[in-house]
């Protein structure tokens, strides 16, 4: 298969996990409180988990490889200032899209990493890819749940909103493929902005909504996640 198809094939999967989980979202209908909660909040954090593992796996290993070590700090630290300086930027203008929006801002530089790590023949590539489908389907699960708790979206736009989002992949691919991968430091520095962003969302945003009081199951959700993305790596190295 050509290699430009694999790049726009699989940034367009990886996003479209993004509408899968708001569609699981939409036709999620427990009843049993209990198990509802236990539920939403395990999958809060099988996507901390996969988060997690895109840090710890792919991002920055690949992210230092071409940087020294105060360079790539300093891109890390920015990628988690500017997750913060969103995040108090959403909550300022009080908007229901916090989730939305941080779902974006790490899919699209992944994107354009993935397609440079296709174009340089990264063997970390299709493992990426992996990640970034397994991170997408909880953080679209969770994004549609946000928007669909005000009456100005409704489930069906949702969905269909999210489906036009995933074609956002393969144009940040493409663009990585063709314009960076002769640039490795670039690709670096995006990686680790990517994963200091990654890293504050999870402790901001999803881990201290994983708890539940008197319940114990829904953390292992973490483990799950962090567990797929290490078995992708032992498989396809």
């Amino acid at each position: 298969m050509d290699l430009l198809l694999i790049v726009i094939t699989s940034t367009l999967l990886a996003g479209l996990a993004m509408p899968l989980g708001a569609a699981i979202a939409y036709f999620e209908n427990i009843s049993n409180e209990w198990i509802e909660a236990e539920f939403s909040h395990g999958v809060m954090a099988f996507g901390g988990g996969a988060l997690l593992s895109a840090v710890a796996l792919v991002l920055v290993p690949e992210g230092i490889a071409n940087l020294k070590p105060l360079t790539a700090c300093i891109w890390f630290s920015i990628g988690g200032l500017s997750f913060m300086f969103l995040d108090i930027y959403l909550k300022k203008i009080n908007t229901p899209a916090s989730q939305l929006a941080a779902m974006l801002s790490d899919f699209i530089p992944e994107s354009i990493a993935l397609g440079a790590a296709f174009a340089m023949g990264n063997s970390n590539a299709f493992l990426l890819a992996g990640l970034i489908a397994l991170q997408n389907l909880p953080e679209g699960f969770s994004a549609y749940r946000e928007l669909n708790s005000t009456s100005a979206y409704q489930p069906r736009k949702i969905i269909i909103m999210f489906s036009v989002m995933a074609t956002l992949g393969p144009i940040a691919g493409i663009s990585g493929y063709f314009w960076l991968s002769e640039y490795p430091e670039a690709i670096s520095a995006i990686m680790l902005i990517a994963s200091g962003g990654i890293l504050y969302s999870i402790f901001q945003d999803i881990a201290p909504q994983v708890k539940l009081e008197k319940h114990w199951a829904p953390p292992m959700g973490a483990v799950l996640g962090f567990m797929l993305g290490m078995f992708g790596l032992m498989v396809t190295t």
